[in-house]
């Protein structure tokens, strides 16, 4: 299961109550209230967890969590 996958899966899980809505790597995800301020940090923990990185406090903003693609790519960036 890709990184991506597993982003989905939690945001499925903890943020829509489970309920399956086809989440891809271009949903945009605050623009359709699927996250909100709360839930990014939630994120951020389960980025911690999952992916073992630490998001820097500067790294927290909406920009990095528009979209499952956005998120993947500041881990990306983080690890490299």
């Amino acid at each position: 299961m890709t990184l991506a996958d597993r982003i989905a899966d939690h945001i499925t899980k903890w943020h829509l109550d489970g309920e399956d809505i086809g989440l891809t790597p271009d949903t945009p995800l605050l623009e359709l209230n699927i996250i909100d301020s709360a839930a990014i940090f939630d994120l951020v923990q389960f980025l911690s967890d999952e992916a073992r990185v630490d998001v820097p406090i500067d790294a927290i903003v909406p920009d990095n969590f528009q979209t499952i693609g956005t998120i993947v790519a500041l881990v990306e960036k983080l690890k490299s």
